[in-house]
């Protein structure tokens, strides 16, 4: 019997959502001095996430990320209108969404998962504890989550 999809052979794909330029540099320095290998896709607002998402455009050729990391801030289309468009989706809904947000509001919380976020973490203030929550997030959702295959017709 072939094991092979038992392990991670490929990278982790990653899509963040982020506008904050300071916010996609921790993000980047965490996951290089993570042991997970991955490739990190970055967008700055919901249009472009959704356009990402759906490989429309110039993100024709992008591959379909295996987790996406969702910031609620964003210019224009807010991150909880591309949780609500993504899960949605048939063919994107079972991509787990990860909302890492500066947000500490209740509302936004319960919003989130409402709209059937997988996680609500809020970034720490402090570059260093922004770092070790973004190491402890890939360790989980890399190392013991098992994430769900792609669909092949979709």
């Amino acid at each position: 019997m072939n094991d092979q999809n038992s392990f991670r052979a490929e990278p982790a794909q990653i899509l963040l959502v982020e506008d904050n330029p300071g916010d996609v540099r921790l993000t980047r320095e965490a996951f290089k001095a993570g042991r997970i290998e991955n490739d990190l896709h970055v967008v700055s607002n919901g249009t472009e996430a959704l356009a990402f998402l759906s490989q429309q455009g110039e993100y024709a050729d992008v591959p379909r990320p295996d987790l996406v990391l969702l910031d609620l801030n964003l210019p224009g289309k807010d991150g909880q209108d591309v949780l609500e468009e993504l899960k949605a989706d048939p063919s994107l809904r079972s991509i787990p969404v990860i909302v890492l947000t500066s947000s500490r509001a209740e509302e936004d919380v319960v919003t989130s998962y409402d709209l059937h976020a997988n996680a609500y973490l809020t970034k720490p203030v402090d570059p260093d504890e922004f770092i070790e929550t973004v190491r402890a997030f890939e360790k989980f959702w890399f190392s013991v989550v098992r994430l769900p295959p792609e669909a092949d017709n979709v």
